[in-house]
């Protein structure tokens, strides 16, 4: 059993800048499995935290939340990088289109014409 050392809900949402709601939801999914206080009180010890931290970080690499549970759930090794390698793949192809408009962005900030779409460097550089 877990110890019930550790800091609330309203602090462990806090120090990652979300809504306690956020924290429910996903103990709700099974992401999470803070340890309870005497009187039912969530209490999230450093494993918690750092799950948390996962989670966030999953999210911000398009990963969803049934795919998170997948892989912290899964004790497959192989499974997980399967897992992993598929995300891996979607996130570098948003990156790549990312970089593309960053490029365009760029482009265009630097063009000196009165109409944008008359200028040549764009116009290359949109259908390059």
């Amino acid at each position: 059993m877990k110890s019930t050392v550790g800091v609330s809900i309203g602090d462990a949402a806090a120090r990652f800048g979300i809504a306690t709601h956020v924290l429910r939801h996903w103990e709700s999914m099974g992401l999470l499995a803070p340890s309870r206080s005497g009187g039912d009180r969530r209490r999230y010890d450093d494993a918690d935290l750092f799950r948390i931290a996962t989670i966030l970080r999953a999210k911000e690499a398009g990963l969803s939340l049934a795919d998170i549970r997948a892989v912290l759930a899964t004790d497959s090794p192989v499974r997980r990088r399967e897992l992993l390698r598929r995300h891996r793949h979607e996130l570098a192809r948003r990156i790549e289109r990312a970089q593309a408009a960053m490029a365009l962005l760029d482009c265009a900030s630097g063009c000196t014409h009165q109409d944008l779409a008359t200028c040549p460097h764009l116009r290359e550089h949109i259908t390059s």
